[in-house]
């Protein structure tokens, strides 16, 4: 379990370097109209952009590994916490200076996990049926399809509604993660690869991170982005958690089940409050 905690905070500081990167790489790349998948060829032209997604890919791993051994409400809180780590590196290295309420956020974020942390029990493992495992995938697929007509609204509407969008897909990547059938340690999943083939989480994991990344790129472009950030935090930590809690046998240690639920509603309202340190002015 320690392990898994480790993973995860390892993971928010991944995509807390990633998230500037990548903010920097998209608010300076030419604007696109509608769910252009073009703009993403375009940012990877850019290294930051590059760097920034494989920091992504490396937070991806870590919380893979948290997911397989703790609840998601404890690993989608403690990712969430990214913005601090955002906050914190934007103070040091881009002259964002922090004001009260920032100092007053990351408190929050940091008793929040705190709380989270010391209500998390190990995971258990639970049997997903293969209609669970459709579920996710048809989930993805559907958030594809309303992003389509979303991504023709302006300004902040737009960053809010694809911040949204965005939020759940990656909050999709992390209940199919859960969901990957067998043994997924390093030594073993090559003689995985025929039951991760087979299973449509799999799936489900590559279409919602595609879409994710997607979404939230144009969202970064179209306005404010806290507007883009705020609706995303709460997608990615809400909505797993609850179907960590109802179809995944996910818990707190008994009878911290209060505390649980102080820690998860802190560190989220206080990322959220952080929301505007994903905002990065470029230069000319």
């Amino acid at each position: 379990m320690l392990l898994g905690l480790a993973a995860a905070f390892a993971a928010a500081l991944c995509y807390g370097v990633g998230s500037v990167l990548q903010a920097i790489a998209a608010r300076s790349t030419d604007s696109v109209e509608g769910l252009d998948p073009r703009l993403l060829g375009r940012l990877l032209r850019s290294w930051k952009y590059v760097v920034g997604v494989g920091l992504d890919g490396l937070g991806f791993l870590l919380a893979l590994a948290a997911v397989r051994t703790l609840p998601l409400f404890v690993v989608q809180s403690v990712v969430a916490s990214f913005l601090a780590v955002t906050a914190v590196l934007g103070a040091i290295f881009l002259k964002m200076p922090l004001t009260r309420r920032d100092r007053i956020g990351l408190g929050v974020v940091v008793l929040g996990l705190a709380l989270v942390g010391a209500s998390a029990a190990e995971d258990r493992s639970v049997d997903v049926s293969d209609a669970e495992g459709w579920g996710v995938l048809v989930a993805a697929v559907l958030l594809g399809v309303a992003a389509v007509p979303l991504a023709r609204l302006p300004g902040d509407r737009g960053a809010a509604a694809l911040g949204s969008i965005a939020g759940l897909a990656y909050g999709a990547t992390a209940v199919a993660s859960r969901m990957l059938p067998g043994h997924l340690a390093p030594d073993r999943i090559g003689g995985e690869l025929g039951t991760l083939l087979a299973s449509p989480a799999t799936y489900a994991l590559v279409v919602a991170g595609v879409l994710a990344m997607l979404t939230y790129s144009i969202a970064l472009q179209r306005g404010s982005v806290t507007q883009a950030t705020a609706p995303l935090v709460v997608g990615e930590t809400v909505v797993p958690a609850l179907v960590g809690l109802v179809l995944l046998g996910d818990h707190a240690r008994p009878g911290w089940g209060w505390v649980a639920i102080l820690g998860f509603s802190l560190s989220v309202a206080g990322a959220v409050s952080l929301a505007r340190h994903g905002e990065v002015e470029v230069e000319p």
